[in-house]
């Protein structure tokens, strides 16, 4: 590159980079409606809310393989392998919808835990492509516009797929997501970048250094904290909008709407911020901004409420976006597959832990309570990770991407 793209608006130029944001738009729009439908298709099939719930914890039961399921990702080329989990994702629907019963509730359960190991493998395989494929002084940029493509279609797509739903039944919405498979998978064929796991490399188990740098360390630690502690949060959401704010419980979606804003206009600011702040600063700011608004959901009134909420929305991806494009620049070529896994399973584990946890002590603790205390925790964790030296996105030393 003679010039380095690194807002947004420059990044959206970049062949490679538009075509993989492309593919995950895409696919993330059926994805995030599938997840929405899931649940709500098997409690209409059975009646039973356990299954339901069931059917929903279905689709994460992948999470805490996911460093060996990462490992794929240095063992095959990762742009063969993303086309082969969007196919794979692709079947797997269009069996979903073919097969979906009440009587075959073990086969939509495997069907659904199977989505989910292909959607583990294609994180860690997107993960390690975009770290080879773009420069890296880009990808504080592009992955802040990949979790603006997420947020967005996380607003959109769950819409859609009720509606479908509604309309036309569950079929209709595998079908959908099936189809945007089928469109990320023809975008990923599209890419002319070098692959450089499709060279011959030694096979690995994921053992060794858990994670490989001091400061990604850090940012991982300060992540999974933060996620554990969103997950105290996300569980007194209700109580938030009944006992709190005494609002029936469709107001939560409002607040999802809020929040998601917030986290559209941070990823869209990220490279500049990253550039500018360096990975601890932001990662810091962002859990500061996330305990700020954590503490303002237990204030009485619509108004701090709903400032909390994009508080929330605008902190929480910070410490996700630094810690993911650490471990692209700091992590070996032939171990990013590996490494991603890894990072996927620390970061997000505590959060569903969290939200197990949370239901039962909100049960037992008034919510104010919790959440001054959560927010408390998040400004701890962030006057942490802002000690030592910031590492500015694009100026650390670069590991060998060949």
């Amino acid at each position: 590159m003679t010039t380095t793209p690194r807002t947004a608006r420059h990044l959206l130029r970049d062949r490679e980079a538009s075509l993989i944001l492309g593919a995950v738009l895409v696919s993330g729009f059926g994805s995030s409606a599938t997840a929405l439908v899931a649940g709500v298709w098997v409690k209409e099939l059975t009646a039973s809310d356990s299954l339901a719930a069931l059917a929903t914890a279905a689709l994460w039961a992948a999470v805490p393989a996911a460093p060996w399921l990462g490992a794929l990702a240095d063992r095959f080329p990762r742009r063969h392998l993303l086309v082969a989990t969007d196919l794979a994702a692709a079947a797997l629907l269009l069996l979903l919808a073919a097969t979906a019963a009440p009587g075959r509730l073990w086969l939509i359960l495997t069907v659904l835990a199977l989505y989910g190991v292909c959607g583990t493998v294609h994180d860690a395989a997107g993960t390690a492509l975009a770290a080879t494929a773009l420069d890296p002084r880009v990808l504080g940029a592009f992955n802040g516009l990949r979790l603006t493509a997420n947020e967005g279609m996380k607003l959109l797509a769950p819409l859609t797929g009720a509606a479908l739903f509604t309309w036309y039944g569950g079929p209709a919405v595998a079908l959908l997501d099936a189809l945007t498979f089928l469109c990320a998978a023809t975008l990923y064929t599209l890419l002319r970048a070098p692959d450089p796991a499709s060279k011959p490399r030694p096979r690995h188990h994921p053992r060794g250094p858990l994670l490989p740098s001091p400061t990604l360390r850090a940012l991982v630690t300060a992540g999974a904290c933060t996620m554990l502690l969103a997950g105290v949060n996300g569980a007194s959401l209700y109580a938030v909008v009944d006992t709190g704010l005494g609002r029936a419980p469709s107001w939560a979606g409002v607040l999802y709407a809020v929040q998601g804003a917030g986290s559209v206009a941070t990823g869209l600011a990220a490279g500049t911020l990253l550039r500018r702040l360096g990975e601890r600063g932001f990662a810091a700011g962002g859990c500061a901004l996330f305990g700020l608004g954590v503490a303002a959901r237990a204030l009485p009134g619509d108004a701090p409420v709903l400032a909390g909420s994009l508080l929330i929305g605008a902190g929480l991806p910070c410490v996700l976006i630094a810690a993911l494009t650490a471990v692209q620049r700091e992590t070996p070529a032939d171990r990013l597959g590996v490494t991603a896994g890894r990072v996927h399973t620390l970061l997000y584990a505590p959060n569903a832990v969290a939200l197990v946890a949370g239901a039962g002590l909100v049960a037992v603790t008034d919510h104010r309570v919790l959440l001054t205390a959560a927010g408390a925790a998040a400004l701890g964790c962030a006057a942490v990770v802002a000690r030592g030296r910031g590492v500015r996105s694009g100026e650390a030393e670069e590991v060998p991407r060949r």
